[in-house]
This record gives structure tokens, sequence and C-alpha cells, in this order.
């Protein structure tokens, strides 16, 4: 893997902790907390998360007794993430494209487009660039094992487009140029891409990796409850095993 492998990492390794400024970040407890009961998580289950930024589901699943070993492909963020990081939790710099492990894990999880939804973007030509991280993930979860996935919701995001983000019809993904401020309040302009995604589409991309889906709910952060898929909601929650 090269030194700079993904239009991501640039960004976080601006951003830092001031990541953790963002309101979409607040929810955590929340999250966990709903993902613990859907997913069955118990103490001393593995569970793998997939681009998990600084860490914090990570961490508060370890504050349960959860083994967790977070990967994401900012070193920047994986450096933030072990700071203090719970007994039994760990991190490691690891592009989502290329996960290496082999039924390793009772759960993994991908949540808030930390690294599904971000595969698309900065020159990726690829048809389904994020199909190669659910894939790493299917393959990563043990047989019975549980996944939790959010994605961007594509009815939302055209509804609701924002006049600084473009979307690209044919390929479903978002593209928005906004201002993002380190820790010290300096800021650049940066790109952003997103992909987003139709019910349907998770559904057919889940069972194309060996993954029922289980459960498929409208969801925003720090709110996930078991609401079907609308119009209203930005993202969506996928629940699936492998089989």
């Amino acid at each position: 893997m090269t030194e700079r492998d993904h239009w991501f990492e640039g960004l976080a390794d601006h951003l830092g902790s001031a990541y953790l400024r963002y309101s979409f970040t607040k929810g955590t407890a929340q999250e966990v907390g709903f993902l613990v009961e859907v997913l069955g998580l118990e103490p001393g289950m593995r569970v793998l998360d997939v681009g998990c930024g600084p860490g914090r589901h990570a961490r508060a699943l370890g504050q349960l007794g959860i083994a967790v070993h977070g990967v994401d492909i900012s070193q920047a963020f994986v450096d933030l993430a072990r700071v203090d990081a719970p007994a039994g939790v760990t991190f490691e710099r690891l592009d989502a494209r290329r996960l290496p492990f082999e039924g390793e894990f009772d759960a993994v999880i991908s949540l808030c487009q930390g690294a599904f939804g971000l595969a698309a973007g900065g020159g990726e030509t690829a048809l389904d660039p994020d199909g190669t991280v659910l894939a790493g993930i299917a393959r990563s979860v043990r047989a019975g094992g549980v996944v939790g996935l959010s994605a961007f919701s594509a009815y939302f995001q055209v509804r609701y487009l924002p006049e600084t983000t473009e979307f690209d019809a044919e390929r479903g993904v978002a593209h928005e140029v906004t201002t993002i401020k380190d820790p010290a309040g300096s800021g650049i302009d940066a790109d952003l891409w997103t992909t987003c995604f139709t019910p349907r589409e998770l559904r057919l991309l889940c069972a194309m990796h060996g993954l029922t889906v289980e459960h498929l709910w409208s969801v925003e952060p720090g709110a996930y409850r078991p609401d079907p898929p609308d119009l209203e909601h930005p993202e969506l929650l996928v629940v699936a095993r492998r089989g």
C-alpha cells in the first residue's frame, strides 16, 4: 500500500481531532446501544470496525467488554483512536478495499461512511468500488456472524440536494466541495465523494456477497431506530448475516 492510497487521507490528516466536533459524531452512545441489541453483541465477542475513524464506536463497544479491532486508511485517525483505548480494543491502518481477514470476527460494523460509501471519487473509475469493500467485510465475518452497515440514502440525497453538491445520476455518487477546519481552526477547501444507495441496491449487493439481509431501516446519526425505508432520513442501516 502506498503512503497515500485514498483521497480521504489528506482530509483526515487535516481534520485530526476536529473530526469529532461535527454534529454527526455526537450520537455514539445511542448508536452503539442500538447496535448491541440488534446485532446481539455480548462481552467476549470479537468485532471488526471497518473505517473506524478516530475509534468512537470501537471504544464505546470496548467499554462494554467487547473485543474490537478497528481499521482505517488514515494513520492520523488510527493514532488518535489508540490513545487510552480500552483493554481489548486495537487499531490498525488498513485499506478497506484490501481487508485480509477470513472469518475471524463474530460481527463486522462499518458506520457513518467510514469506508463503505467512500470508495468512489478521487479519480476512481471502477464500476463498483464499494462492492469491493463489502466483499471484504463479508469475508471477515464468520459463518453465522452478523454485519451492521450504514450508507447514504440516494432517495434523501436527491430529494434534498444541497446547492453545494453535484449528484452523478449514472454512478450514484454525490460530490461536494466544502471547507474543513483543523483543530486550530485553519480551513482548507476539500472535495468529498459519497456513494448513495437505494434499499434495493443494498439488498442485491449483500446477496451478491453471501449476506442475507435481516433488517433494513432508515436512520440518522444519533437516532438509530427500526424505521422502514423512507425519503426523509439521510442514511440506511443494514443488518445482515453471513450464511
